[in-house]
């Protein structure tokens, strides 16, 4: 064996074939990767024991293999370069300075990326509680005193820099003692074409490693994603690397805290905190089905719109037949306009603005969401998606918000058949099928229980089984028949359900996770329109009935809820109860177009952080005419609103606070 420039290579053999193979020789030295990762994370712990608390024999696998997982992230985005160059299909990569460039595009950029960032943020977890994301270069850049800070926290924490430097001394022994496999096939036509296929499989491989997986539902990773794996926040963040963590956060901003009230103030404004002391609305401990529709505008419903359908019966016939014996909110709007802002919107009462709120690193804290907050009063909590298990990272988000059971497409295809009018290859099953496997399971689960359901078919590709393709009417636009499709899905599931023991004890609740993008109505057109959105309740018993026409939000989901089953813990949330909050301003706050949008019972206003920009009343449905020099009290009292939710919500995320606090 010879030895060039410190990298050890194997001497090609002299017959016509190989000794080896360079990717031999790669996946030997990305694993010495993992193994440093290892040990940092081991020192991690150790040193934040008591943040992080006890790890059981039974948790540790899970544990283990979400590392593995988070650690290939990492590994894949700081090597991809040294991966692709390890692996072109040229002869030149035998040569010993070819091999000296490979060494030193890996030393440098893994003893940056991998062990000084995971080192540092040993001692810096201890002081934020949070793995160290791009958040804090903003900090670095924006602070004069930089380097006097640093070098003293070099000076008081001297061992990390010892431990560095044996672990990237360790890391360049362990590459040059890794022979260099090097590709002897004489003829040029059977070498490219075999180290082509070679390093087309290891990019494809690479990709679905860097996204979580291969399916077409499948999401890049995010941070929530880490509570895949562990049930409480804090373990999560061992989970995590930090390159991992820095990548992902690069294109968020640190968090700015608008500074429009003092802390008095803003209290008095409002508050995120809830301490409910009765409730005048309350039907009592009940089961809770809450169906999340993908892309259920409020224009689809001819009983939200009996203006476009006039002739027509619209495409949620059997939804408009229960909402005209249940509670109909007429004017309300999502807080988002992603599926992935839904979740947090409507189980936990966390808005997203400019960023959705589960990419950001501060949402990996804890969060007593309405789920947890059932489980704690005996309720059983679950969620079902028919998509491929993790797919959009739905089960990180209900999850985290206190939601113990799943069930996806695997689940379903374990005992019910797979075929074109059951499974979709995209999304997965059916909400035809897919509901009523959930009618299955929920006869099941002892009571009381709450269950979330997250529809598939009416997402784009808007693909329905054949069986019902000259079923259901064509529609005005693509979405509208899988909509029609899933309404005619939940029809068969209430026929089934009807007669079950736990129906008559149920609050059945629909809201839309967002408008569709494809729009029909010129109103749906509008900013306003295009977050309108279906939600009522329904109740068997018919103890809610009626329509509430004050504006509504996602965000009044959850205190909503809790008012009826009776609650009276404090909780955290920024929405209101609408039955119970009435001295609480009725609005609905969301971001769209780069602006703030708050829509009152009287108006539309438009905000950036600074002002407001546009304004049109409630009966300007097409926004035309711009109000916003009529400065009414109604005007100052929005936007005085708008700002103080803004201040706070930006002011927890900063504190990384989303429990109930004691004032």
């Amino acid at each position: 064996m010879e030895q060039n420039n410190g990298v050890c290579s194997v001497p090609k053999s002299p017959c016509g074939g190989f000794r080896g193979l360079e990717i031999t020789t790669l996946a030997m030295r990305l694993s010495i990767l993992y193994v440093l990762i290892s040990i940092t994370q081991v020192i991690f712990y150790f040193y934040n024991h008591a943040l992080l608390g006890e790890i059981s024999l039974a948790e540790l696998p899970n544990l283990v293999r979400g590392a593995l997982v988070f650690d290939t992230i990492s590994i894949v985005y700081i090597n991809c370069l040294f991966i692709v160059l390890s692996l072109l299909p040229l002869r030149v990569r035998a040569h010993k300075n070819y091999q000296k460039v490979l060494f030193w595009i890996f030393i440098v950029s893994n003893s940056l990326a991998i062990i000084v960032l995971n080192v540092s943020d040993i001692v810096y977890y201890s002081f934020t509680q949070k793995r160290f994301t791009f958040e804090e270069f903003h900090f670095l850049r924006e602070n004069t005193n930089n380097a006097g800070i640093l070098w003293q926290a070099v000076l008081e924490n001297w061992w990390l820099a010892a431990v560095c430097a044996v672990l990237i001394g360790a890391m360049v022994w362990s590459y040059k003692k890794i022979p260099n496999y090097n590709m002897s096939i004489k003829k040029h036509l059977p070498y490219y074409a075999l180290n082509t296929v070679i390093l087309c499989a290891v990019i494809y491989l690479c990709v679905g490693a860097v996204r979580g997986g291969f399916g077409h539902g499948v999401r890049p990773y995010t941070l929530s994603n880490a509570v895949n794996y562990t049930q409480t926040p804090q373990k999560a963040n061992l989970i995590l690397s930090n390159p991992f963590c820095v990548l992902r956060t690069m294109r968020h901003k640190g968090i700015d805290v608008p500074q429009y009230f003092s802390e008095e103030e803003l209290a008095q404004i409002f508050s995120p905190f809830h301490s409910p002391q009765r409730n005048s609305k309350n039907i009592g401990k009940k089961n809770v089905v809450l169906f999340i529709l993908e892309s259920f505008s409020k224009e689809h419903s001819k009983f939200y719109s009996p203006e476009v359908y006039q002739n027509h019966s619209g495409f949620t016939p059997f939804l408009d037949s229960l909402m005209q014996h249940g509670y109909v909110f007429t004017n309300a709007f999502s807080n988002g306009l992603k599926s992935i802002e839904a979740l947090p919107s409507i189980l936990a009462s966390i808005p997203s603005f400019e960023t959705s709120f589960v990419l950001l690193p501060q949402s990996l804290s804890t969060i007593n969401g309405l789920p947890r907050m059932l489980a704690q009063k005996g309720y059983t909590t679950s969620f079902f998606c028919g998509a491929d298990k993790n797919s959009m990272g739905f089960e990180a988000i209900a999850s985290q918000v206190g939601i113990s059971q799943f069930f996806t497409r695997e689940d379903y295809e374990k005992s019910n058949p797979v075929n074109k009018n059951t499974v979709e290859p995209l999304w997965g099953v059916f909400d035809m099928p897919f509901f009523q496997f959930m009618a299955d399971e929920l006869a099941t689960m002892p009571e009381p229980f709450f269950a979330t359901v997250f529809n598939l078919t009416s997402h784009h590709p808007f693909v329905i089984p054949p069986d019902y393709q000259n079923k259901l009417p064509k529609g005005f636009t693509k979405v509208q028949q899988p909509v029609a499709y899933t309404d005619r899905a939940l029809q068969k599931l209430f026929a089934r359900i009807k007669n079950e023991p736990w129906y008559k004890n149920t609050i059945f609740v629909f809201i839309a996770d967002h408008p569709s993008s494809e729009r029909y109505s010129d109103y749906a057109k509008t900013p306003k329109g295009s977050t309108a959105i279906l939600y009522f309740i329904y109740t068997p018993s018919h103890e809610l009935q009626g329509t509430h026409t004050q504006v509504t939000q996602q965000l009044d989901v959850m205190p909503t809820l809790l008012g009826l089953l009776g609650n009276t813990n404090p909780y955290f949330a920024f929405g209101r109860d609408v039955f119970n909050d009435t001295t609480k301003t009725p609005i609905a706050v969301n971001y769209i177009n780069q602006l703030y949008q708050s829509i009152t019972d009287e108006a539309t206003y438009y905000f950036d952080k600074n002002s407001l920009l546009m304004a049109y009343s409630a009966g300007d449905t097409l926004q035309k005419q711009n109000i916003v020099n009529k400065n009414t009290e109604r005007q100052q009292q929005a936007e005085t609103y708008t700002r103080a939710l803004l201040q706070s919500y930006y002011s927890q995320l900063a504190r990384k606070n989303f429990i109930f606090e004691t004032h």
